[in-house]
């Protein structure tokens, strides 16, 4: 996924790999071995072309272990991992301790509102893996429509519901002209539900 992540951003900003591997001094014949997912970057090699390419470098450091299904390629799921953007925290409460079963979560949120009641209850705490692909029915958070919402990721032939498990709130239907970015996936909460 992040040779993917990497081809992506240097296309969307319009640089040739050629100039990539000027910027970071990496052989382009290893920048190619990076986007076609047949090796990994280093630490410092990633580093050198998250710089190169000006964008925060620990959103694809999430990415560094993950893979698309043929699904979720299926879906264009890979275009809507955030790779310019870091998760904005408007209060700091505290710490939580993270279980030992969940070692890739990245941070925890606490849940808002009852739109995932029963299964998230609000006031409690869910774990949360940045930049992890969502299989159908995962629950993850997603940004839509600037705020930041938790749902279920409901994959259909043709289309992506954010689907609420409470009756209570209702689907958000994604079209392809949607705007929306994947944050990550619910991987647990506090109550040790794991998912």
């Amino acid at each position: 996924m992040i040779g993917y992540m990497i081809s992506r951003i240097r296309n969307d900003k319009n640089v040739a790999k050629s100039e990539l591997s000027r910027r970071t001094n990496i052989n382009i014949g290893h920048i190619s071995h990076i986007e076609k997912e047949e090796r990994n970057p280093s630490h410092r090699a990633l580093k050198a072309i998250c710089r190169a390419l000006e964008v925060p470098y620990q959103p694809l450091m999430y990415t560094y272990d993950k893979v698309f299904t043929e699904e979720q390629i299926n879906l264009d799921m890979q275009n809507h991992i955030a790779y310019d953007k870091v998760l904005a925290v408007n209060s700091l409460d505290s710490f939580i301790t993270c279980p030992l079963d969940l070692p890739s979560a990245s941070l925890a949120v606490k849940i808002a509102d009852k739109s995932m009641e029963p299964q998230l209850e609000k006031d409690s705490y869910a774990f949360v893996e940045f930049n992890s692909p969502l299989d159908n029915k995962d629950i993850g958070i997603f940004e839509y429509q600037n705020k930041v919402i938790i749902r279920r990721y409901i994959a259909r032939k043709d289309t992506i519901v954010l689907h609420p498990d409470n009756k209570d709130f209702s689907d958000i239907v994604l079209t392809p002209d949607d705007d929306y970015n994947i944050i990550g996936k619910i991987i647990g909460t506090d109550t040790g539900l794991i998912f």
